[in-house]
């Protein structure tokens, strides 16, 4: 097992046991061997994957337990939208089985490379969806199902609220890693978050391990339903953001 994960992890307080570190080893292999291939990752070592991918999300977890929104005896219902590799929302299944999740990408190689890693950890609950974020949020199976929405690097926050926030739960949160200029994109987002049912919760620097020191975590609650119209058909939110 890598000293880069092992004491990462227990800088964040999270006491790994030797299942779940051989499950991120697993997970690194496959990224090493296929991510590549299926356009998941750039990163070409083990220490970078462990780095920007496993503890960036465990970092995100932490910040999650800190505001009671994710905790190990809840069975929360999690989906991670534009997933890629699968970060942050493998990471942290591994960390919290007992999670439900929803991994929902549009590309079909990507979701067959996560349906390989899925297989390959032996995890169960983990629903794998390939579909556009806007017709996904227009299913009944989907829309407004969920606890907590995980997004990362999928598009700037205006247009991020409307592909995300359909999936939340009135109460529920979104949970989105974000670089520099969040500020500004916070700014850009007033009407958005109106239109959406959402309220900035938060904006905290996110703090990992020989991790990225410039992002930040934005958390959004859906404080109201989002209306019926929302999410716009495929293209249209990121061509007109509101």
């Amino acid at each position: 097992m890598s000293e880069v994960l092992i004491e990462g992890a227990r800088a964040l307080g999270f006491d790994l046991s030797h299942g779940q570190f051989a499950a991120f080893e697993r997970y690194a292999n496959l990224l090493l061997s296929s991510g590549r291939r299926a356009g998941v990752t750039a990163l070409r070592t083990k220490e970078r994957i462990e780095q920007r991918h496993f503890l960036e999300s465990l970092a995100v977890a932490c910040a999650l337990f800190d505001k009671g929104i994710l905790d190990d005896a809840t069975t929360s219902k999690v989906i991670d939208v534009g997933t890629g590799s699968g970060i942050p929302g493998m990471p942290l299944k591994i960390l919290l089985p007992r999670l439900r999740l929803t991994l929902l990408d549009s590309r079909q190689r990507t979701t067959a490379l996560l349906t390989e890693l899925v297989q390959a950890l032996e995890i169960s609950d983990v629903e794998i969806v390939t579909a556009r974020a806007e017709d996904a949020g227009q299913d009944s199976s989907y829309r407004e199902q969920f606890d907590l929405v995980l997004a990362r690097a999928l598009a700037p926050l205006p247009v991020l609220l409307e592909l995300t926030l359909p999936f939340l739960r009135v109460g529920g949160h979104l949970a989105a890693p974000k670089g520099t200029g969040t500020m500004r994109e916070i700014e850009a987002s007033r009407r958005a978050l109106e239109v959406l049912g959402g309220a900035l919760a938060s904006s905290e620097p996110l703090s990992a391990p020989g991790g990225i020191a410039t992002q930040r975590l934005v958390i959004v609650e859906k404080r109201a339903p989002t209306p019926g119209r929302y999410p716009r058909r495929a293209g249209i939110p990121t061509k007109r953001p509101l």
